[in-house]
């Protein structure tokens, strides 16, 4: 799965600057940073960040956006805020069939741009995380399905996304072993060639098998991994910096050590 994530300015400024797009990249930093929760050095999406997204009505200039897909269909706030912690996800083999998501797969795909994610590792009773990232430092370009909702009672409109996933490879099956899921899970990371395919109308079958066919594994030898501090309970430091620097558990030599 994918709950965690880290996401610069850099980061997400990424899909502009390979533009050199100097007036989005000003406009950005001008209107919209501050109504982001950037810098995320570590976010859970139980805490519904706000941040940037591009989406396939708006390609070369992002939006700000919810972590929590609320679909069009939702009643009332209550009954949204009930199903947004039941949606920071999208099973990418059942997008296209799950009612919460079948409307955004079709017509409302994004890009959400991070610095890496976070997996815990389950071992001898204790879980440990780890931080996930590209070997190279780039930033990883996520699929992610958007939508907007408008509440009924104030009129307000918000706009709201789910990262879209797959199966987890070697790496993540080395990392991510859950016990209570039947297999490693990992966001689909989409190759810089295909971020505008993802982003692209679908109009018939053939392009839903476009879509689909972008929804695969990361090449596990373009990630690299490491364990860190502990992101849950009272040794969890908090939206720091330092947060994704390695550390150290013993525990772990025999799995993980060199």
């Amino acid at each position: 799965m994918c709950y965690d994530i880290k996401a610069s300015l850099e980061a997400q400024l990424n899909r502009a600057r390979r533009r050199n797009d100097l007036q989005a990249i000003d406009e950005i930093m001008e209107r919209l940073l501050p109504l982001t929760d950037l810098p995320i050095y570590h976010y859970s999406g139980f805490s519904h960040p706000e941040i940037l997204i591009y989406t396939d009505r708006s390609p070369d200039f992002p939006e700000v956006a919810t972590w929590g897909l609320i679909p069009h269909w939702v009643k009332d706030i209550e009954q949204s805020k009930k199903l947004w912690n039941n949606t920071l996800n999208a099973r990418g083999e059942t997008i296209f069939d799950k009612p919460s998501f079948r409307t955004s797969a079709m017509s409302n795909r994004c890009i959400i741009f991070v610095d890496g994610f976070y997996e815990h590792h389950h071992f001898d009773g204790s879980t440990y995380p780890f931080f996930i990232y590209h070997g190279s430092g780039k930033p990883l370009p996520l699929a992610g399905l958007w939508s907007e909702w408008s509440d009924p009672d104030s009129g307000g409109v918000i706009l709201t996304f789910s990262i879209v996933t797959t199966t987890g490879n070697t790496l993540l099956s080395r990392i991510h072993n859950n016990p209570k899921l039947k297999g490693p899970r990992m966001p689909v990371i989409l190759l810089e060639e295909d971020e505008d395919d993802w982003l692209q109308p679908m109009e018939d079958e053939l392009d839903k098998k476009r879509i689909e066919k972008l929804i695969q594994e990361y090449p596990e030898d373009e990630l690299k991994a490491h364990s860190v501090t502990r992101l849950r309970g009272k040794e969890y430091p908090g939206n720091v910096s330092e947060i994704s620097e390695e550390v150290i558990y013993p525990a772990l030599k025999e799995q993980f050590g060199d």
